[in-house]
């Protein structure tokens, strides 16, 4: 947790407590240095990164195959910890399913969602929320053991999420240390897989302020799915002209300037 004080966590106000989900087999590490950057950008705010069953922390226990039993598991992980609702969702990828579904079923708990790289039935078809092109890479990775295996999915994780191959050559040791602290087994990232596939979302717009952000240079999503989603539920969409899929590390300084200049606009929330 960055921000206030962990003390101060049960005191926090809607306009200040941001819940951050991350997607597919990835945990509250991978978001690097930007919580820490989202802070400066939102000074007065408490930023909390849960895992998702499956993941990080939570890597012993099994992966919902349903995006509202992730929703339910996040839930009762921050009313064990104090943190009480309204909240601000950060989500990407399939961590973005998660807060649509939660803001669906829940809209009095989410003062407003940022979505980075989402896709989701109706909206997009496959072969755009997975890129045709990864089908053999991601299917040869889930299906093949044995020595090497965490340095062949990490590697392709880096490829086919970030763009800058800095940044990927400087995260690949730090990445395979995070799976081997913490190793998602191949049962709970199918399960997270089929969770991501099977998910449709509500026919209504969530009726909660929506911010969509999205990269072009996105090689595991096509960044027509946010810009779809975005039409369909007339939000406000931003797009990274050369980001990747994971935007907030591809480019953290301009996902948090973002997020901070359009929530200064939303209407805040009173603490339930």
């Amino acid at each position: 947790m960055t921000g206030p004080a962990a003390a101060q966590a049960s005191e926090s106000t809607a306009a200040s407590c941001w819940i951050l989900l991350r997607g597919l087999m990835r945990e509250q590490r991978h978001w690097e240095d930007f919580p820490q950057r989202l802070a400066r950008a939102l000074p007065d705010a408490i930023i909390v990164t849960p895992d998702l069953p499956g993941n990080g922390q939570r890597h012993d226990v099994r992966s919902a195959t349903q995006v509202i039993d992730s929703v339910e598991f996040c839930r009762a992980e921050l009313a064990a910890r104090g943190l009480r609702p309204p909240y601000r969702l950060l989500a990407l990828s399939l961590g973005g399913m998660v807060a649509v579904e939660w803001a669906g079923r829940y809209p009095e708990e989410i003062a407003g969602a940022v979505l980075v790289n989402t896709s989701m039935r109706p909206y997009s078809r496959f072969y755009q929320r997975l890129r045709w092109q990864n089908y053999a890479a991601i299917i040869g990775l889930l299906l093949r053991g044995g020595t090497g295996r965490q340095e062949r999915q990490e590697r392709l994780i880096l490829r086919l999420t970030s763009n800058d191959a800095a940044v990927r050559a400087a995260l690949l040791p730090r990445w395979l240390a995070y799976q081997r602290d913490h190793p998602v087994t191949r049962a709970n990232a199918l399960r997270q897989l089929w969770s991501a596939a099977r998910y449709r979302a509500p026919a209504a717009r969530p009726g909660v302020p929506l911010l969509i952000l999205s990269g072009g240079g996105d090689r595991l999503v096509d960044p027509v799915c946010s810009q779809r989603l975005a039409q369909a539920w007339q939000a406000e969409h931003s797009q990274h002209p050369s980001a990747g899929h994971d935007l907030p590390l591809d480019d953290g300084d301009w996902v948090a300037r973002t997020i901070a200049q359009t929530v200064a606009y939303w209407p805040s929330a009173k603490t339930a």
